[in-house]
């Protein structure tokens, strides 16, 4: 855990330290969020926040490479694939924040990154289902792509108020890591020491280390470079773990059903919030006649503030739903039995209560 730890702090201070060079370099290219119909922010913001984060990501890969146990690691080349995949996407949405790409170059930008990471050996080498279920390679490189891709822009549609993207993949990314760290911990012989447990670590690190820069009122915006990076390193993670499960043998105190579905359910939950609103957007914009792709201010934190939340609230309500569904669905792995049930209903009726109720109780609060 200590090399995990310092791992944490080396993305964080990278991080938190470079974000204001990178928000100045922002201002030099004119790479700003106009103020726009849809938009909550009321004078025009700077981005690029991603290349500080792929900053924290890569100085937490140099020093892993250098540990005594996460060295291990880089034995193969995933690491060093999911570094160089996400630097490609990174790039991509640092020229799409500075000139605005168009929809069809930016998914084939994702999807070179996506193979990329494949290249480099993370990708999906089976699925967990009915055991474990082994496909033609060029199907799964696929399933690789398409994940990254639903990933990185799922990551992308919830990035609409101060923080919300950098608190909720934290989050993800935290109930990730205690997966993975704990499902380790399980092998014969035991063995915490895997890319995907690291991925998580590094993420949580930058995620941290960007917040302050990011959170109400934001001095500088992640932009794509930050949504699509944070959106492939999540997905990163959740195929290098999910391809090399076998369901079929028990986790901790996990029933035998739970563990077959575990490996399938987790990943979705983990992404639950961004992915609810992404496939929302789609569904309505489809409804309307609308391209799917075309913007609108309707997403799920659009509706928060709309019904009188403050702005910081509804970024904490949101936090606080996202971490009712990841942790929630993580706590599966570890207990068994009516307990996890009642926790998870007596949070969400909280969760509920606050979330329709604080406008009423609290409607002048500053958050």
């Amino acid at each position: 855990m200590r090399e995990y730890l310092l791992i944490f702090v080396v993305a964080a201070a990278m991080t938190y330290a470079s974000t204001p060079l990178v928000r100045r370099v922002a201002i030099r290219l004119g790479a700003f969020t106009a103020v726009r119909a849809r938009d909550v922010h009321a004078t025009p913001i700077p981005r690029l926040g991603g290349l500080g984060m792929l900053f924290g990501f890569a100085a937490a890969v140099l020093v892993a490479s250098q540990l005594p146990f996460l060295s291990q690691l880089f034995v193969t080349n995933e690491i060093l694939g999911v570094l160089a995949g996400g630097a490609v996407i990174c790039l991509l949405g640092a020229v799409d924040d500075v000139w605005e790409l168009d929809w069809l170059t930016k998914i084939a930008g994702q999807m070179i990154a996506a193979g990329i990471m494949a290249f480099g050996g993370v990708q999906l080498l089976s699925l967990p289902l009915g055991g474990v279920t082994v496909l033609p390679a060029p199907i799964l490189v696929t399933l690789t792509i398409i994940i990254v891709v639903i990933s990185t822009n799922a990551v992308n549609l919830v990035d609409g108020l101060d923080g919300l993207a950098a608190g909720i993949v934290g989050i993800s990314a935290l109930a990730f890591f205690a997966w993975s760290y704990l499902l380790s911990r399980t092998y014969d012989p035991p063995n915490v020491f895997s890319t995907a447990t690291f991925i998580t670590a590094a993420i949580i690190g930058c995620c941290i280390g960007f917040l302050p820069h990011n959170f109400h009122p934001a001095r500088l915006f992640m932009g794509d470079a930050g949504a699509l990076l944070l959106g492939l390193l999540l997905a990163a993670a959740t195929i290098s773990m999910t391809g090399t499960i076998d369901p079929s043998t028990n986790v901790g105190a996990t029933s035998s059903t739970a563990a077959y579905l575990l490996p399938i359910v987790l990943p979705l939950a983990i992404l639950a919030l961004p992915l609810l609103d992404g496939m929302l957007a789609v569904i309505r914009r489809l409804r309307a006649g609308q391209k799917p792709w075309q913007p609108d201010a309707l997403h799920l934190h659009h509706r928060m503030l709309a019904i009188g939340h403050t702005h910081r609230r509804a970024v904490l309500l949101l936090y606080l739903w996202s971490g009712i569904v990841a942790m929630g669905a993580v706590s599966f792995a570890f207990v068994t039995g009516w307990v996890v049930f009642v926790a998870i209903g007596v949070l969400v009726v909280a969760a509920l209560a606050l979330t329709l109720g604080l406008p009423k109780w609290h409607p002048s609060e500053r958050l």
